[in-house]
């Protein structure tokens, strides 16, 4: 008996829950081929996944793992990281009335941070933000973001998600991703305010009400310029649905801060010596391996064995492109897009990228299931042949 028949066999309550299913699951309604062909690649790549090495630390920085850091059993007052401590002198200076430009270049020299090219030498926005709110103000604004962001996706996921259980599931997937941004040990991190900051954008955001999402994005971009993909995809998106003025006003983003960019740069090379050295490159093609290694290594995956990670983000990502609503193709556009980035640019030490897209990547797992499902049924079921009548 052919696919189409067995899956319309239940009559009228059979037709209503395929057609439901085929309004937001996007594999339903594919042919054999098609389903084949992506069943098989993904296949692959889930396989893969499994067997590349989650790698870290290549190089002589002395970094340690959001592991290592919260599991070995250490004194109450943990061991900065070198860059974690280049930061904390860096707040510490700006809130004895310093100048950030005035100093900076002097500290990365002194740890023997690279001050060439002038992108080594971090944005001064979170130092300033974080001299002003204190320790007491950054608690407080850690879980005043996390709610933030909880409630924008709680709202999201109301409106788009098929049903109250996958609402619930990629709800709880969220929750896991989020609480990262309540780690205080790395309150001076940029990458992790930046990634949390973009996932409250990502759950603002609706084509037509974009105004909160943008300002999220823009304090996102302005503390870690890792976040200006998320802008130009947005910017992207809006002008393929041609929606000129939400468009227009991502672009005028992007101009803001390669302006603010390009004046930080300049004021950071009036200050190098002919003796600085130039920093180690950050094209490392690390393949799979690296879009792995960065996602596992900087967010709560990282508890996991290192054998069941990868497939796991590579089932998110297959739930994401499953999901055929405006959330389901940004993200999968938006991760896949990272996943890209960290495959051919970041050395091992520099795996906290990955906290960019940790908060909100693990949502797609609520619709894996359901995409998997409807790609396994396609690629097995035929359509019916017609019959004909003997006289």
């Amino acid at each position: 008996m052919g696919g189409s028949a067995d899956r319309t066999a239940g009559g009228p309550d059979g037709l209503n829950a395929a057609s439901a299913d085929a309004g937001w699951n996007r594999f339903a309604t594919w042919s054999m081929r098609d389903a084949r062909l992506a069943l098989f690649a993904f296949l692959a790549i889930l396989i893969a996944s499994a067997f590349v090495p989650v790698q870290q630390n290549a190089s002589g920085v002395s970094t340690r793992s959001l592991t290592q850091v919260l599991t070995e059993d250490q004194a109450p007052e943990r061991a900065r990281d070198e860059d974690l401590a280049l930061y904390d002198r860096a707040i510490e200076r700006i809130r004895h009335g310093e100048n950030y430009y005035d100093f900076i270049v002097e500290e990365h020299r002194r740890t023997q941070y690279p001050v060439r090219p002038g992108v080594a030498v971090r944005l001064p926005t979170l130092a300033y933000i974080d001299a002003w709110l204190g320790l007491p103000g950054q608690i407080a604004a850690a879980f005043a973001l996390m709610t933030a962001v909880l409630l924008a996706w709680w709202k999201r996921l109301g409106e788009e998600a098929p049903d109250s259980r996958k609402r619930l599931l990629a709800f709880a997937f969220l929750m896991i991703g989020a609480t990262l941004g309540l780690t205080r040990h790395f309150f001076v991190l940029h990458e992790l305010w930046a990634g949390m900051l973009l996932a409250l954008s990502f759950g603002l955001h609706r084509p037509g009400k974009w105004g909160w999402s943008l300002a999220a994005a823009a304090l996102a971009v302005a503390i870690r310029e890792h976040a200006l993909p998320f802008v130009l995809l947005m910017a992207a998106l809006a002008f393929w649905r041609r929606d000129w003025k939400e468009g227009s006003a991502w672009s005028a983003l992007v101009l803001a801060f390669l302006a603010a960019l390009g004046l930080h740069l300049h004021i950071i090379a009036q200050q190098v010596l002919p003796s600085d050295p130039y920093g180690q490159g950050w094209m490392y093609l690390r393949g799979l391996s690296g879009w792995v290694s960065n996602v596992a290594l900087s967010s709560n995956l990282r508890f996991l064995p290192d054998r069941v990670v990868g497939p796991i983000i590579m089932l998110a990502m297959l739930g994401w492109a499953t999901w055929r609503r405006p959330a389901g193709q940004f993200g999968f556009l938006l991760y896949a897009g990272y996943g890209l980035l960290f495959m051919i640019a970041g050395r091992p030490d520099t795996y906290y990228w990955g906290v960019i897209v940790a908060p909100a990547v693990l949502v797609g797992l609520a619709f894996a299931g359901p995409g998997l499902r409807a790609l396994l049924v396609a690629a097995t079921d035929a359509e019916p042949e017609p019959q004909t009548r003997c006289a």
